[in-house]
């Protein structure tokens, strides 16, 4: 196939994808646009590079959505001192609407103080719908590590987002007897 026409096939992907992968990016980084937006850009760039192999596969968009949430991990693994850094707001101008944001500020500070593995199972298994099988094959760990990542995260969340002096809710698993 020509570059052309690859080209021009995976300007419609970036075009019919682009908000929903900023969504899933804004989750994963808290609502830090710029992060975000890194994230976004860094995938949509290897996903460029492998697209005459990603084209033709079944889920290009979870090729993409893969690669974000890896890039978002190898990130908090860096140390400190060897991230990038802004030293000043980058001008507004040019830059592209930010989709709308579904989710209140103390969800998004509730979601930050999760640990970033942590929070991505979170996004994968409730924001993507992704199964356990699923999430454990796109983190490269055991589905054992995914529910008990999503448990400690779905706790910690429901006592951060309790209105103040309310018990968290405890909710009722079917097939047990509350007691």
């Amino acid at each position: 196939m020509h570059r052309r026409t690859l080209d021009a096939e995976f300007a419609g992907f970036v075009r019919d994808n682009r908000v929903d992968l900023v969504r899933t990016a804004r989750l994963l980084t808290c609502g830090d646009v710029h992060r975000a937006e890194d994230l976004v850009q860094s995938a949509l760039v290897r996903a460029y590079v492998a697209w005459n192999r990603i084209r033709g596969s079944d889920h290009p968009v979870a090729y993409v959505r893969r690669s974000i949430v890896n890039a978002h991990i190898d990130e908090s693994r860096r140390p400190f001192w060897r991230r990038e850094r802004s030293v000043a707001e980058p001008p507004e101008f040019g830059a592209p609407e930010s989709p709308p944001d579904d989710l209140g500020d103390a969800v998004r500070a509730a979601l930050g103080s999760l640990p970033p593995k942590m929070r991505a199972v979170v996004v994968l298994r409730h924001w993507l719908d992704l199964s356990v099988e699923q999430t454990a094959e796109w983190l490269g760990c055991t589905e054992g590590t995914v529910k008990s990542q999503n448990a400690k995260a779905v706790a910690k969340l429901r006592h951060l987002l309790a209105p103040d002096g309310a018990p968290a809710p405890v909710p009722v698993h079917a097939g047990r007897r509350s007691r």
